[in-house]
């Protein structure tokens, strides 16, 4: 008898699966299942599994495929993975996601690396368009063909239809050619403001290049897209990154920019996740939105604010302790002054808001970081999450504070292999060492986030993860890596795009990791990353993404 009880308790767990799958299966199965899948659950207590069942938008079960297949019936939409790799749905933790919808229909300079290719772009593109009709976006890089910044002559001639305003890539300054100057009434009389800078010939009229807080004579005159315009930018991007398998985006934008998310959502057009960052300075009225509105829903979310420091490092305009090693007498700018970042983030912290600043040179982030322990000390402790958008070049002792406070570096690994191939004549030998330290800041405890800059480099998170795990500079120049101390492993870079980016934004309960009861967020991707020689994963190609348990793209 005791043997007969040995037997049936051995094989309990197959009659029982027989009983789900057999005549028909379960009378409530999954909508949808992957099977035969290399399955990164993320879950540090179960980090892999065979097969996952989706009911609805959530996940339902996670396990073998065995028992996978018990929860399936005639409706389950089956998805055998023949060995290929799933990952939570990847979290881009910093987009412009409009202006990165805009641009993929926009002039493209990005790899321009000659003058004649940047003026030939340009005029080719000027006969696409109407007369009046502005020209943005462009994103082109001056180092691709020496570092000489490009000037209003050299575009004047075609484009006398068309005011001209492009952006270097990082988005810290532009270039406009006079008829753009004209209408934004930029002369030579005008004064540089603070925390922004006019480059200009030496009899002092402008080049047509504009950094930072200069920049906005221009903006103010650039005309305003319709809703229409925005609302179709927003579907190209969303389109473009269910292609590169993310699933969800922290948005840093305006307002507007969240009334297209939200008109989206109403209309049922989203297909991305969105947590919805507004200015730093507006802290008031997002302050008096979230009391009348809530926070929002599974889809868009609010109560995030951005900020800013100082500029960027391609600009000169990023704030480092000592000056640049190729212009001895700068050292960049604040393009707000701490005493204003002070108040600002005192007060949006006061109200329970999630603060997040963008600060690159070391002497940006040590203010800050200055900022955020008064700020904790003064208004009491609580889950308060503040983040440092960028986190590109730390002094050395400010490294371990980012765990000891808390604080998260939001940064984006594509940046160090761009970077890379020009920083070093810029801030030489010895800070490089602590840029994009990605290494030294998981050692020190940090919750690395992980994300783009989309429009300033593409949302592309195998691409991410390829520049965090090789460092290998773009120009592949550095085989071995650009300061290889700062390489992490491929799980420790997924986690940085997938439960670390959740964290990110308060969402951990509900993303992040391929777990029962969270969404059905998930990737499926052609190779194995943890696999694969490291220099090869950018080379992977996304095959399915999956938002809310649906598959919103699907590599045919």
């Amino acid at each position: 008898m005791r043997r007969i009880g040995k037997i049936f308790s051995r094989f309990l767990p197959v009659f029982l699966l027989a009983g789900l799958s057999g005549c028909g299966g379960p009378s409530d199965p999954a909508t949808l299942a992957v099977t035969h899948a290399r399955i990164w659950t993320g879950d540090p207590a179960r980090p892999w599994a065979e097969a996952l069942a989706v009911k609805g938008d959530s996940i339902l079960s996670v396990g073998s495929n065995e028992e996978i297949e018990a929860l399936t019936g005639e409706q389950t939409r089956l998805v055998d993975a023949k060995g290929q790799m799933v990952t939570p749905g990847f979290i881009d933790t910093h987009v412009h996601f409009i202006d990165g919808g805009f641009r993929l229909s926009s002039v493209q300079l990005r790899d321009a690396k000659t003058q004649d290719e940047f003026i030939a772009r340009i005029a080719a593109f000027a006969k696409t368009i109407p007369a009046g009709a502005w020209i943005t976006g462009g994103d082109w890089d001056h180092e691709l063909w020496g570092g000489e910044l490009p000037r209003k002559d050299w575009i004047d001639s075609v484009t006398a239809a068309n005011p001209v305003w492009v952006s270097r890539l990082d988005g810290h300054m532009a270039l406009a050619n006079s008829a753009a100057l004209t209408a934004a009434d930029i002369t030579a009389a005008l004064k540089d403001v603070p925390g922004g800078t006019i480059v200009r010939l030496p009899d002092g009229s402008p080049t047509g290049v504009l950094k930072d807080n200069a920049m906005d004579a221009v903006w103010r005159v650039v005309p305003t897209p319709p809703a229409e315009l925005e609302d179709r930018a927003l579907d190209a991007a969303m389109h473009y990154v269910a292609q590169q398998g993310v699933t969800s985006v922290h948005n840093m934008a305006g307002w507007s920019e969240l009334d297209a998310v939200l008109r989206a959502k109403n209309t049922g057009r989203l297909t991305t996740r969105v947590y919805a960052v507004v200015p730093l300075a507006d802290w008031e009225k997002l302050r008096d939105r979230v009391a009348a509105e809530g926070r929002g829903d599974a889809w868009v979310r609010i109560g995030g604010l951005k900020g800013f420091v100082d500029g960027s490092l391609g600009s000169h305009t990023a704030a480092f302790m000592t000056p640049f090693t190729d212009a001895p007498n700068d050292s960049g700018v604040f393009v707000n002054t701490p005493e204003n970042l002070y108040t600002w983030i005192s007060g949006a912290d006061k109200t329970g808001l999630h603060v997040m600043v963008h600060a690159i040179g070391d002497r940006a982030i040590h203010t800050l970081l200055n900022i955020f322990d008064r700020v904790a000390s003064e208004n009491g402790t609580r889950d308060r999450r503040f983040r440092v958008e960028h986190a590109q070049h730390i002094a050395p002792g400010d490294i371990t504070r980012f765990g000891a406070s808390a604080v998260i570096p939001s940064m984006q690994p594509y940046h160090a292999i761009d970077d890379g191939r020009w920083a070093e004549k810029v801030i030489g030998p010895e800070r490089i060492k602590t840029t994009y330290a990605f290494r030294a800041l998981l050692d020190a405890g940090a919750k690395l986030a992980l994300g783009s800059d989309w429009f300033v480099a593409p949302p592309t998170p195998l691409e991410g993860i390829y520049a965090a795990v090789t460092r290998r500079t773009l120009d592949d120049k550095n085989p071995d890596g650009w300061v290889p101390e700062q390489k992490i492993s491929v799980e420790e870079a997924l986690r940085g795009y997938t439960s670390h980016a959740a964290y990110a934004s308060f969402e951990e309960n509900a993303k992040g990791m391929l777990t029962p009861g969270k969404w059905a967020d998930f990737v499926l991707i052609d190779h194995d990353l943890t696999a694969i020689a490291p220099e090869n994963i950018r080379d992977a190609k996304i095959m399915m993404t999956v938002v809310g348990g649906r598959i919103v793209f699907e590599r045919k």
